[in-house]
C-alpha cells in the first residue's frame, strides 16, 4: 500500500484553516500545526481589548474545528525553521521534526515598531489574544490607580491615552475607548470623572484610514472628533517613554500608549533563503508557490502576493480565507496532475467601525458610513466568527452593550505594576 502525501500546514488562522477544510476530501494527511490551542478571530480583538468581549467569545479549539476531519492531526507546537532542500519543518526547538510533500505556510505577522523593539514594554500592540489582555488590563488599571494617585498632573497623564496609527485597528481602538471611559465607567469612581479621559489617535501619514476612499476617511474622522477623540495627522512618533509619548521634541504626558502602527512577516520566512519584501513577506509566484519550490505555498500575511493591478493583497481576513482556498485547489490539481492556477483575489469590500454605531464601508462601487455602516460591519463580523456558539454570545454582548452602555468583561488580571512579557514570534500561530 503506497504512503498518502502528507501536507503539513503552520498556522490555524484563517489561511491555514481554510486551506485544510479545502483538502478534507483529497487523498493526503494533513498535520495542521499552530503554537496555540485555538483559532483567533483577530478582527474583533480590540473589543477584548476594551473590555466589551471575553476571550472566549472571539476563540474556538482547533481541535474541535477539525475533529470531523478524519485526514487530519492537529499538533501545539511552534516551528523553528524550514529546510526546504530536505522538505522538512523542524518544531519545537529542534525536538521534533516533520517531513511533508507539501508544505504551506500561514503564520502571519506581528507588528512591527521600525526598528524600535525596545518600545513594545511601553506601548503593546494588538495581535494576539495575549495582547488584547494586556491592554485591557492596562486601559482598566489605568482609572484605579488615577483613583488613588498623589497629584492632579499624574491623575491627567494616567487618564490620557494615545493609539499610535491610523489604520483601522488604531481607529477601532480610538473610537472604542471615549465610549467605555465616558458612558460605561463614568458611575464607577468617586475621586476622578471618567469623562475627563482623553484619547489621542497619531497617524503618520496625512489620513487615518488611507487605503479607504478619502471621502470615507474624512467622514471617519469626523466621526472620532464628534467621539471625542484627538486626532493628529502627520505626527510620527520619535520616542516612547514610560511616561510620555514624543512627537519630534513635543511631549505628550502619558502612562497608556498603545501600538497599531505596522506590521512584520513571522520569521519563519527568513529560514526559506528566497527573496522577501520590505516587510519579511514571501515574494511568491502568481500561484502563491515559492520560486524555486512548487511544493510550498505561502499565504495570508506572510505572503507578498498581488492582485491582477499589480498592488499588493491586503493583510484583512477575506483575502486570507481566499488564499487558502485557492492553495487547496492548487494542491488539488498537482494531486491530479494538472497545473496550477494563479490566485486571484476578490475584494468584498472595507469595513471599519467607530465606536457605538458609527462606521465607514466600502463594497464595490458602494460607499456608506454612519449607522448604516455599521449594521453591515455587524452583519458582516458576525458572518465570519466562526461557530454558532461564538456568534451567539457576541450578538447577545453587543446587544447589552448597546442598550445599557455596560460593558461586560472588566476584569484586571496579572500582577499589578508589571508588564506582561510575550513573545514577538508568532511562528505557528496566525490569522493569515
Amino acid at each position: 500500500m503506497s504512503r498518502r502525501p502528507h501536507v503539513v500546514i503552520i498556522g490555524g488562522g484563517f489561511a491555514g484553516l481554510h486551506a485544510a477544510r479545502g483538502l478534507r476530501r483529497a487523498p493526503v494527511d494533513i498535520t495542521l500545526v499552530d503554537r496555540t490551542n485555538h483559532h483567533l478571530f483577530q478582527p474583533l480583538l480590540y473589543q477584548v481589548a476594551t473590555a466589551m468581549l471575553a476571550p472566549s467569545d472571539i476563540t474556538i479549539p482547533i481541535r474541535y474545528l477539525m475533529r470531523r476531519q478524519k485526514n487530519t492531526r492537529v499538533l501545539m507546537a511552534q516551528a523553528d525553521r524550514v529546510i526546504p532542500e530536505e522538505r522538512k519543518v523542524i518544531l519545537s526547538d529542534g525536538s521534533m521534526e516533520l517531513g511533508y510533500d507539501y508544505l504551506i505556510l500561514a503564520t502571519g505577522a506581528r507588528h512591527s515598531y521600525f526598528g524600535n523593539d525596545h518600545w513594545e514594554q511601553n506601548a503593546p500592540g494588538l495581535k494576539s489574544l495575549e495582547d488584547a489582555l494586556e491592554i485591557r488590563r492596562r486601559f482598566l488599571l489605568a482609572f484605579e490607580q488615577a483613583e488613588t494617585c498623589a497629584t492632579d498632573e499624574e491623575m491627567h497623564a494616567l487618564q490620557t491615552f494615545v493609539v499610535v496609527g491610523g489604520g483601522p485597528t488604531g481607529v477601532e481602538l480610538a473610537g472604542m475607548l471615549p465610549s467605555v471611559a465616558r458612558d460605561a465607567i463614568r458611575d464607577d469612581f468617586r475621586r476622578i470623572d471618567t469623562r475627563n479621559t482623553r484619547v489621542i489617535l497619531l497617524e503618520g501619514g496625512p489620513r487615518v484610514l488611507p487605503t479607504f476612499p478619502e471621502n470615507l476617511s474624512r467622514r471617519a474622522e469626523e466621526a472620532l472628533r464628534k467621539l471625542g477623540a484627538e486626532v493628529r495627522t502627520g505626527a510620527l512618533v520619535t520616542r516612547i517613554e514610560p511616561d510620555a509619548v514624543y512627537i519630534g521634541e513635543e511631549r505628550i504626558p502619558t502612562r497608556n500608549v498603545y501600538w497599531a502602527a505596522g506590521n512584520a512577516a513571522s520569521p519563519l520566512a527568513r529560514s526559506l533563503g528566497v527573496e522577501l519584501d520590505r516587510a519579511g513577506r514571501v515574494v511568491v509566484n502568481p500561484d502563491l508557490s515559492v520560486p524555486g519550490y512548487p511544493e510550498i505555498f505561502v499565504v495570508g500575511d506572510l505572503s507578498a502576493a498581488r492582485t491582477a493591478d499589480g498592488a499588493f493583497v491586503p493583510g484583512v481576513a477575506p483575502a486570507a480565507m481566499q488564499g487558502g482556498a485557492a492553495v487547496a485547489r492548487n494542491i488539488r490539481r498537482l494531486l491530479e496532475g494538472r497545473p496550477t492556477e494563479p490566485f486571484r483575489y476578490r475584494n468584498k469590500g472595507d469595513l471599519a467601525t467607530i465606536g457605538r454605531h458609527k462606521a465607514v464601508a466600502k463594497l464595490g462601487a458602494f460607499q456608506f458610513s454612519g449607522y448604516l455602516a455599521w449594521v453591515i460591519w455587524l452583519f458582516v463580523h458576525l458572518m465570519y466568527l466562526v461557530g454558532f456558539r461564538n456568534r451567539l454570545s457576541v450578538l447577545v454582548q453587543w446587544a447589552y452593550a448597546y442598550f445599557t452602555y455596560e460593558r461586560g468583561v472588566r476584569l484586571i488580571t496579572g500582577a499589578v505594576g508589571t508588564h506582561v512579557r510575550r513573545s514577538r514570534e508568532p511562528v505557528g500561530s496566525s490569522t493569515g
